[in-house]
């Protein structure tokens, strides 16, 4: 295995003799405005314990991936440089009872989004730097022991120009101008000088969650106070938080801080109260920082978040919301996962799963969003999960994570999502007051320390009074989902039957898992034209049958929905009435959590083949209008553009495209001027008009300002979404692309330009745009993204050419790109937009036929680029399989 590949075995090793006492950190930055200098010192003193009653406890290694290494002292000696230092370890030969480590190095700032990522704003020059090392990157930025198990307090001293903002996880302690000369004074700028700050020894924490923040950033800062309430067991106590809040000094016009200042009090003042432990990392930051690979990072006291959710532009309510939750969850990381953390990544789950929950709880009981909250859940992050665990690579919720590669895989919608959804349902099974009265002895019993799930399962069992080992077993250890299907017989007006089928096969095992589930059932009967709820029954579905007895003589229901409330976690069926019920009226239903899950029904259905694209479109198009509830609404456009573009056969697309548009344009002449629902069929409207000229005219209109609708604004996001469809449709020129940007050069519109111009559907724009996203490495992570998406964008005829040469690269790419990178990279090209032809089946596609034939020449290519491989084949062949009706 690489020595870039840390194994859970390595790490088991090394924790079994190892006790980390404490890290001193040392980054200079002073020259980061300086492009052509691609790295900066780092200097770490580590002092640690080795148990020399272990076995091979006399040696171990740090882990450090940099430009070089200057220097290795242990215990007051130096190693051979050329000796110790093997790819991205630092052997440590000799060691004594008690330990002291300096590594001095050169690290690499980073484009990826990996490490120390360094970041020029096109508005206006300026240099920003921020840290990211989930699950392994901190040894990008200087040596460590890069493992969640060995924490320990760290300290960090930054030199960095004058004039910027500097942040870490704690506070500063000192700062003072330094008299090293700097690029910027040599060449008498602003700002010149350098200033070297200090700050506060952390608790302990591991090392993926420090994090270092630099550059000229806006700052804004408040702070939370709140006593505990009598009933808690710190009454009488209080916390004061100071808060700060970051992001670029050219988005400054556009930061709303305080409603996420706004938001995180109010979260604050809810995990306070409800885990009844103080949020213990002193101050509270949170930094909206460019191309970030993630939603957010959970760093403690300093929080990072994409500046997606920054908006220049007009944005809806749900992105709002969704804002709202991802703070809600990087918070609950504080407990979940900051506190307590798990002791390797195979349970990833004991962090991301809990936050996942607890965001979205948090936003339903803490905010103005309220039970919006579970509809988003529903819609968006659970399909998400049923999507996740249809791949052949799906896996238990608990699992087996031999190495670093197949833990940044992991990061996925079971981890997350399904995870989150089995702690919805055990919360249903042993009531929330259990729930939480386990989640707080949990973090009194192991705080800064490291878990597996039995560390958990115990105070649960205790605080439920039942045994949580069958019910783990059956939810965390196993794979796939379960069907619902109901079975109802009806005789003179009145139920006679209602019959819940399960049926469930762990596509790992290949055996029978059929799961327990507490869940609601509920009865739909029309009312004045609308679909309202008449009965509802509560009840344990376990096994392959579930008969509902409470159901038996009830007036016939024109609608019967399973696991109505979203309690667990499945694939819902709908008996014959029900579905044609929910075909003629499920925007009709009132309840908005039980019409997301019927739209949910329904979207599955058409996913699995059982219900043809077309219908599913013409149900969109019919009922989708007036939406109530925007996450939602923007679920079902999403849909129907994949249901056209992946879906619909061939033959049938430009007739499928034609009624959805029909749909659209009727849809957003009925929105309420301003409105949310205006935006979403808008948008849709540009992305629709991607495969079709239909829109061009259109498109045309809303850019130069006539024929708008009242109250919509035509600004920077929705004028790339349009000039993107000109793009692809050939319908817009580079000329009038470099003009629209250069009217507006920022760097969300650098992207979306780099978008458009590689949506032109010219053979050898294609090519450049594919040389610069696989044969060279100037394009960051964000313009590398921007790029593939636009050149995915051209018609089957014209990526024809690159699906072979996509096969005869991937692996080089994998080998000789990071992670994050080769990622992108391996799952964007795959050459997915394919259609049945010439009588063929599915299976026999080329392909589908082509990546068979991959991964039988590669099987000892990486585990993380045939995962990726794998999974885009079975998109590929979903798609496939819906286009023949099957």
């Amino acid at each position: 295995m690489s020595n870039f590949n840390l194994s859970r075995n390595d790490a088991a090793t090394r924790k079994s003799f190892l006790t980390v006492h404490s890290y001193d950190v040392e980054l200079d930055l002073s020259e980061a405005q300086d492009l052509s200098v691609p790295g900066f010192a780092s200097r770490t003193s580590i002092s640690f314990a080795a148990d020399l009653s272990v076995p091979d406890s006399a040696q171990t290694f740090l882990d450090f991936m940099g430009l070089g290494v200057e220097s290795v002292l242990l215990n007051g000696a130096p190693l051979d440089v050329a000796e110790v230092v093997d790819d991205a370890r630092i052997h440590l030969p000799g060691l004594a009872a008690e330990n002291e480590v300096v590594v001095t190095a050169t690290a690499a700032y980073s484009t990826s989004g990996e490490g120390l990522h360094r970041f020029v704003d096109p508005a206006d020059g300026q240099t920003y730097t921020y840290t990211q090392y989930e699950p392994a990157d901190a040894r990008r930025v200087f040596a460590n022991f890069e493992q969640p198990d060995l924490k320990a307090p760290f300290t960090f001293h930054v030199t960095a120009p004058s004039g910027w903002e500097v942040a870490s996880n704690q506070s500063v302690v000192s700062k003072a101008p330094t008299a090293k000369a700097t690029v910027a004074a040599q060449a008498e700028l602003p700002d010149s000088g350098t200033t070297r700050w200090d700050f506060a020894p952390t608790l302990p924490i591991s090392t993926y969650i420090t994090t270092v923040l630099a550059g000229p950033y806006f700052k804004v800062e408040d702070h939370f106070t709140m006593a505990f309430p009598p009933e808690s067991t710190h009454a009488g106590t209080s916390v004061d938080i100071p808060l700060a809040a970051y992001c670029r000094a050219s988005l400054a016009p556009h930061f709303d801080a305080d409603e996420i200042f706004k938001v995180t009090k109010a979260g604050l003042k809810y995990f306070n109260e409800l885990f009844d432990y103080p949020y213990p990392f002193g101050k509270y930051d949170q930094a909206f920082v460019p191309e970030y690979n993630l939603g957010a990072m959970e760093n403690p006291g300093l929080v990072t978040f994409t500046e997606a959710y920054l908006h220049a532009s007009r944005a809806t309510d749900s992105a709002y919301q969704q804002r709202a939750n991802t703070i809600m969850h990087e918070m609950a990381h504080m407990w979940f996962g900051d506190l307590v953390t798990m002791s390797w990544w195979d349970d990833l789950w004991l962090k991301e799963s809990f936050a996942d929950f607890m965001g979205h709880l948090a936003v339903a009981e803490a905010t103005e969003w309220g039970q919006k909250s579970w509809i988003m859940f529903s819609s968006r992050r659970k399909a998400w999960a049923y999507t996740q665990d249809q791949l052949p690579t799906t896996h238990p919720i608990v699992a087996d994570i031999p190495d670093l590669e197949a833990a940044k895989a992991n990061f996925d919608g079971i981890t997350y999502a399904k995870g989150a959804s089995a702690l919805k349902q055990l919360v249903a099974y042993v009531g929330q007051d259990a729930f939480i009265a386990g989640s707080r002895e949990y973090f009194r019993n192991h705080e800064y320390s490291n878990t597996t799930l039995n560390d958990l399962l115990e105070p649960l069992s205790h605080a439920s009074g039942r045994d949580l080992n069958e019910w783990a077993s059956q939810w965390l250890g196993t794979s796939g989902m379960s069907t619902l299907i109901p079975d109802l017989d009806t005789d003179k007006g009145a139920v006679t039957s209602l019959t819940i089928k399960q049926t469930s096969l762990d596509p790992v095992t290949g055996s029978t898992a059929l799961r327990p589930h507490r869940l609601g059932i509920s009865f739909f009967t029309y009312d004045a034209g609308a679909l309202v709820k008449s009965q509802s029954f509560t009840l344990d579905v376990v096994g392959a049958e579930t008969v509902v007895t409470d159901a038996v003589g009830s007036p016939v229901p024109d609608l019967v929905l399973v696991n109505d409330q979203d309690l667990s976690y499945a694939k819902v069926r709908l008996d014959p009435g029900s579905m044609s019920t929910a075909l003629a009226s499920v925007g009709r239903i009132v309840d908005p959590l039980a019409r997301s899950l019927v739209w949910s029904t329904l979207w599955n259905a058409t996913r699995d083949g059982m219900l043809p694209a077309t219908v599913y479109l013409r149900t969109v198009a019919s009922h989708a209008g007036g939406e109530a509830d925007t996450s939602l609404l923007q679920t079902l456009a999403d849909n129907a553009l994949h249901a056209v573009n992946h879906y619909c056969p061939a033959a049938d697309r430009a007739h499928a495209a034609e009624l959805l548009l029909a749909g659209v344009e009727h849809h957003l002449g009925q929105a309420t001027p301003g409105s949310d629902e205006q935006l979403i069929w808008v948008r849709t409207l540009a992305l629709l008009g991607r495969g079709s000229d239909a829109v061009n005219s259109r498109s045309r209109e809303l850019l130069a300002g006539s024929d708008v609708p009242e109250g919509l604004e035509v600004d920077g996001s929705l004028r790339w979404l349009l000039w993107q469809q000109l793009a692809a449709r050939g319908a817009a020129t580079i000329a009038e692309l470099d003009a629209e940007l250069a009217a507006d050069t920022t760097a969300e519109h650098r992207a979306n330009h780099c978008t458009a111009v590689a949506a032109l559907p010219e053979a050898a724009l294609k090519q450049q745009r594919w040389a610069e996203a696989v044969e060279q490495t100037a394009l960051s992570n964000q313009l590398l993204s921007a790029t593939i998406e636009g050149f995915m964008m051209g018609s089957q005829e014209l990526l024809e050419p690159y699906a072979e040469r996509y096969f005869e690269v991937i692996e080089s790419v994998w080998n000789t790109r990071s992670l994050e990178i080769a990622g992108r990279i391996v799952r964007g090209l795959f050459p997915a937009h394919q259609d049945l032809a010439g009588g063929l089946t599915p299976e026999h596609h080329p392909v589908v036929h082509r990546t068979d034939q991959w991964l039988a020449e590669h099987p000892n290519a990486a585990r993380g680029l045939r995962r990726i491989v794998l999974e885009q084949r079975d998109h590929l062949l979903r798609a496939l399989r819906a286009q023949a009706g099957r």
